[in-house]
């Protein structure tokens, strides 16, 4: 009898184990079917983009479903450990994109109350590490989806690649926001991930200028006209973010890169800056595909590890005083910006 009994208490200890698993994968699905975005707001259709052609618009559409598959793999994911495996198949071209997505799910899961704040730093840690640039960017979506008052929650720690999340949250407005960021022109006053930081707002226009990239279809000629419409002292920033989708994202060829040279003019330097911070994310995570050394070629006049290195060689040190460093002007960020368009551009100020 109290061996029956035993076995009984046993059995009745494995059903409830089950039930608690059915529970729990039950509600990652669900928690994933909630926070993921619908698939039909990537298409170029419905966002009203500019259609070049079909093959540039097969293009964007697929970095569109690429990101959404990493951010659902994040929000249904156990462990930040389990993604890699899951994004392992994705072809080399798009596979950083599915990371950026991944991102922002566990930044999305971090600034939600009750779900810790710790799975950003862990992938960042982690297999993430090696797309850090892009990972910082999906944060910044996450934080142009989050309410303002759960957006301190977000991990942004490192005071030099935060102001990418800043661009990531400018990409995320002027995407989904298009009349009101790119036909209107608006800035916002961001307050995170630091208050009152004059920087904040370049750091926003070079996400819109990334988005324009996405925006007008990889069609240099009307992305130019685009930034010919904001004011004079936006439009390097823009620029700059215009050259990082063009070498990162794809989408034109030789002749179209050449026309996006000729059209950027006094802004050339801030295009091959762009393009080389695009080169180095590509480098450092293994994803150096043919459209980036065509676009390294024709943008900065070299191939994607010599522009990475340019990068590499102009890396500032990490601010001492990162609070006074989001208080300048030109923060460290900046300064190796500029430093980069420097080198690129020989007589860039």
């Amino acid at each position: 009898m109290d061996a029956d009994g035993a076995r009984g208490r046993f059995w009745n200890h494995i059903d409830r184990r089950i039930q608690v698993l059915e529970l729990t994968l039950s509600w990652r699905r669900l928690r994933s079917a909630v926070l993921t975005p619908n698939a039909s707001a990537t298409k170029m259709a419905v966002r009203g983009f500019q259609i070049k052609d079909h093959e540039s618009q097969a293009v964007l559409e697929t970095i569109g479903r690429t990101f959404l598959t990493g951010y659902a793999a994040a929000a249904r994911a156990r462990s930040t450990d389990e993604v890699p495996a899951e994004l392992a198949d994705i072809p080399t071209r798009f596979r950083g994109f599915a990371y950026e997505g991944a991102a922002m799910g566990f930044a999305m899961l971090d600034g939600l109350p009750g779900g810790g704040t710790r799975r950003v730093a862990e992938f960042l840690g982690g297999a993430g590490g090696d797309h850090v640039y892009m990972a910082y960017v999906g944060v910044g979506w996450a934080a142009a989806r989050l309410p303002r008052f759960l957006r301190p929650r977000l991990a942004a720690p490192d005071p030099l690649l935060r102001w990418l999340a800043l661009d990531g949250y400018g990409f995320h407005q002027a995407y989904f926001h298009t009349g009101r960021y790119v036909d209107g022109q608006v800035v916002d006053p961001v307050a995170w991930p630091v208050r009152g930081a004059p920087y904040a707002r370049r750091a926003v226009d070079q996400g819109i200028g990334r988005a324009l990239w996405f925006v007008c279809g990889t069609d240099p000629g009307l992305v130019a006209d685009r930034i010919e419409e904001f004011a004079e002292a936006r439009r390097g920033d823009l620029y700059a973010g215009v050259g990082l989708a063009a070498a990162y994202a794809g989408g034109a060829d030789e002749k179209e890169l050449r026309t996006l040279w000729d059209r950027a003019g006094r802004y050339r330097p801030d295009v091959a800056q762009g393009c080389a911070f695009a080169a180095e994310a590509r480098l450092r995570a293994d994803l150096v595909v043919p459209h980036v050394e065509l676009a390294t070629e024709v943008l900065c006049s070299m191939t994607p590890e010599q522009a990475a290195k340019v990068c590499a060689d102009h890396l500032p040190a990490v601010p001492d005083d990162p609070a006074a460093d989001a208080r300048a002007d030109v923060p460290a960020y900046e300064a190796w910006r500029r430093a980069v368009a420097a080198a690129l551009v020989p007589g860039t100020d």
